[in-house]
C-alpha cells in the first residue's frame, strides 16, 4: 500500500511524461481516437475503465456486496491489474490481466457494466487503482484514456485533451456501436443513461469529470473521426 501511495505522489512530480492524455465523457470517441493515435505512434493503448471493469468483476467474482464500500475498498488493495500488448487477434485492443489470468472479454460481461459506475464512484477504490494506472503510464509511450488522467492520474502527460459532444450525440453514437455488434438497442434508454452517467462522473467528490488546465478541449460533434484524428496529430507533433 505504502509503496502505491509513493507512487501516485512521485507520479505527480516527474517532468512532462512520454503519456497521452485523452479525457472526456462517455461515448465522446476517447477510445476510438485513442486507438487510433495509439497504433500511429506505435504506443501501448490504456483505456483506464478497463481497470474499474476489472475491480468490478473481482468483487463480483469475490460474492461481495456492491453497495458496501469498506467490502470493496478493502478487496480492491488486495489484487493487481495490468493491461499489456495485445496478445490474441481476437478483437481485443490489449490484454487485461487481474492477478495474472486474462480477463479481457469477462469485464465485457453485461452484469459488469451495470455496476461499474458504483463501484468506480468509491474514493479509496479511486485512488488505488490511480496509483496501479500511474505504474502503467510511468512506463512511457502509452496512450491512456479516462475521465481524470490529465487532472489526476497523469497530471505531467506531455499531451492533453479532453473530448467534448453532447450527450444526444453520444447516445446516437451508442446506439449505432450497439446495433451494428448485432445487439438491441433503445436511444431513449440510451440517452437516460448516458446522462446519468454524466451526472455520476461529474459530481463525484473525488476525481470528477473535468478537463485539466492545460488540456486541448475538443468539441467533436459534426466531425468526423478522421477530422479529430488530424487534428490531435498535429498538435502532439507540435510539441
Amino acid at each position: 500500500m505504502a509503496e502505491r501511495v509513493r507512487m501516485s505522489e512521485f507520479a505527480k512530480t516527474q517532468p512532462k511524461m512520454n503519456c497521452i492524455a485523452i479525457d472526456g465523457p462517455a461515448a465522446s470517441g476517447k477510445s476510438t481516437l485513442g486507438k487510433l493515435v495509439a497504433d500511429h505512434l506505435g504506443y501501448l493503448f490504456f483505456d483506464t475503465g478497463v481497470m474499474y471493469r476489472a475491480a468490478t468483476l473481482a468483487a463480483m467474482q469475490h460474492n461481495l456486496d456492491l453497495g458496501n464500500e469498506a467490502q470493496v475498498s478493502r478487496m480492491v488493495h488486495q489484487i493487481q491489474i495490468d493491461v499489456q500488448p495485445p496478445s490474441n487477434l481476437d478483437g481485443r485492443t490489449n490484454d487485461i490481466l487481474l492477478d495474472g489470468v486474462d480477463v479481457t472479454w469477462a469485464i465485457r460481461d453485461k452484469s459488469v457494466e451495470e455496476n461499474v459506475s458504483r463501484v468506480s464512484a468509491y474514493p479509496d477504490v479511486r485512488g488505488e487503482l490511480t496509483a496501479q494506472q500511474q505504474r502503467i503510464g510511468t512506463r512511457g509511450n502509452v496512450v491512456m484514456i479516462g475521465r481524470d488522467i490529465g487532472t489526476v492520474v497523469m497530471p505531467s502527460a506531455r499531451n492533453k485533451f479532453f473530448l467534448e459532444a453532447s450527450a444526444e450525440e453520444r447516445a446516437r453514437r451508442r446506439m449505432k456501436e450497439l446495433t451494428e455488434r448485432g445487439e438491441a438497442a433503445n436511444y431513449t434508454e440510451i440517452l437516460a443513461a448516458m446522462i446519468k452517467r454524466d451526472k455520476i462522473d461529474s459530481s463525484r467528490a473525488t476525481a470528477p469529470l473535468k478537463p485539466a488546465a492545460d488540456a486541448v478541449i475538443i468539441n467533436t460533434d459534426g466531425k468526423t473521426l478522421e477530422q479529430v484524428f488530424k487534428e490531435v496529430i498535429t498538435i502532439i507533433k507540435k510539441d
